[in-house]
């Protein structure tokens, strides 16, 4: 396995409890700082080990939406909705059930790169992992690579991605008074930019602050998130850490394997595309491909391996990539009405209650367009609108350069 962050650690944990020998390969030192929101909604919850106590900083009842810092609502729960943890707890936490386990990790270690084939692999049945400083490779017969957004693994197995977000954050610690007036609460911010929001998430005597956006407009992204700190009343306060990274969502034919090597969360793309979530993706893939990895390692050659491999992405695609199908769709509608989303959240109470199921873990994003045929109507009206709105610019794009804008009218017969 390489890379120790949920997904990796989530395999390793996998692969051992089967009985597995399992090596976990991490390039930090751990505990390590991660950007991220730290939200754990009701599908990460489920995944975790057997008696894992997760180490939750807060525990949220409710949210206050704004729409690029105005109409403010607060919406609240009876019912917890999510919990907020801080990334070096949590992945350490998973690291350390995975040895509970029996897997075996190293830290400070870089990979280099995988071979399948070549002198350093002894036979068909085992892949060499190099490590950076390191004469001689690991030699496994099956990998996992989870080594993040921008994983060496996943160039390796040839990842395709077809969505990418900059997301910026600042950790602000604060007084008693503040980290008081934002316990047991969230703000999220659908933001100015297409497909942009920010979150303030309270974690004790610190708030997670940030916003996320499209790649590609770096510095309107910088700005938003100076603009929303400065809306919250948190400018004056110096941030503990600043950061920034890149979310990255695989296109639909882009591949989970590669011989015995398989790819799984952030390393495989996959991400929430709308809200961006990671953690319950990281986990849910991580667990499959250590079950999966158990499978190609036990495999006696390539055809059973391949086999393994494409059930593999058959579990992957038949289940966190048809919830990426929607979260898609919903990303490129809320992209174009962002103010519809705010008021069916703050006005609509079905549209709130569906979204405290989602958090809670109690449905998904597939599942209510499935189930509920005002969503799914909804959904595909929309959809329909953007379709036509995409074909009347192209037309007014060919029509601007010269071309004839093709004819909706029968030809002559």
């Amino acid at each position: 396995m390489v890379g120790a962050g949920p997904a990796g650690a989530a395999a390793a944990y996998a692969a051992a409890v089967a009985g597995r020998r399992v090596l976990l390969l991490e390039k930090a030192e751990l505990p390590r700082y991660k950007t991220c929101g730290g939200g754990i909604i009701g599908p990460s919850r489920d995944s975790l080990p057997p008696g894992f106590e997760l180490p939750l900083r807060e525990r949220v009842h409710a949210v206050t939406f704004t729409l690029n810092g105005k109409l403010s609502r607060t919406r609240r729960s009876r019912h917890m909705l999510f919990g907020l943890i801080n990334r070096s707890e949590f992945d350490q936490s998973l690291v350390e059930h995975a040895v509970e386990a029996g897997a075996e990790v190293r830290t400070g270690v870089t990979v280099s790169r995988v071979e399948q084939h070549g002198p350093a692999v002894p036979d068909r049945r085992t892949v060499a992992v190099v490590v950076a400083g390191e004469d001689r490779p690991v030699l496994a017969r099956a990998v996992v690579g989870a080594d993040g957004s921008a994983s060496r693994i996943g160039a390796h197995v040839g990842v395709k991605m077809d969505q990418v977000d900059l997301g910026l954050e600042a950790e602000i610690p604060v007084p008693p008074s503040v980290a008081e007036d934002w316990a047991g609460r969230v703000l999220v911010d659908w933001g100015p930019l297409p497909g942009s929001y920010g979150w303030v998430f309270p974690k004790g005597d610190t708030l997670t602050v940030g916003v996320i956006s499209a790649r590609g407009e770096g510095g309107a992204t910088k700005r938003y998130l100076d603009d929303f700190i400065a809306r919250q009343g948190l400018a004056g306060f110096e941030p503990r850490v600043s950061s920034g990274h890149l979310t990255r969502c695989r296109a639909d034919d882009s591949p989970l394997s590669r011989g015995r090597v398989l790819v799984c969360g952030d390393a495989a793309g996959l991400l929430e595309p709308w809200t961006r979530e990671g953690i319950s993706f990281a986990l849910r893939s991580g667990r499959l491909a250590g079950e999966w990895a158990v499978r190609i390692a036990e495999a006696h050659d390539a055809v059973d391996a391949r086999r393994q491999a494409l059930n593999y992405a058959f579990a992957v695609k038949a289940g966190l990539g048809v919830e990426m199908g929607v979260g898609r769709r919903l990303l490129r509608v809320f992209a174009k009405r962002p103010g519809l989303f705010h008021a069916a959240l703050t006005g609509f109470r079905p549209a709130w209650n569906v979204f405290a199921r989602f958090t809670r873990g109690a449905t998904s994003l597939a599942e209510v367009v499935r189930t509920h045929p005002v969503a799914r109507r909804t959904l595909d009206r929309l959809d329909r609108a953007e379709a036509r709105e995409r074909a009347a610019e192209r037309a007014a794009a060919e029509t601007d350069a010269g071309q004839p804008a093709p004819s909706s009218a029968p030809p002559p017969s």
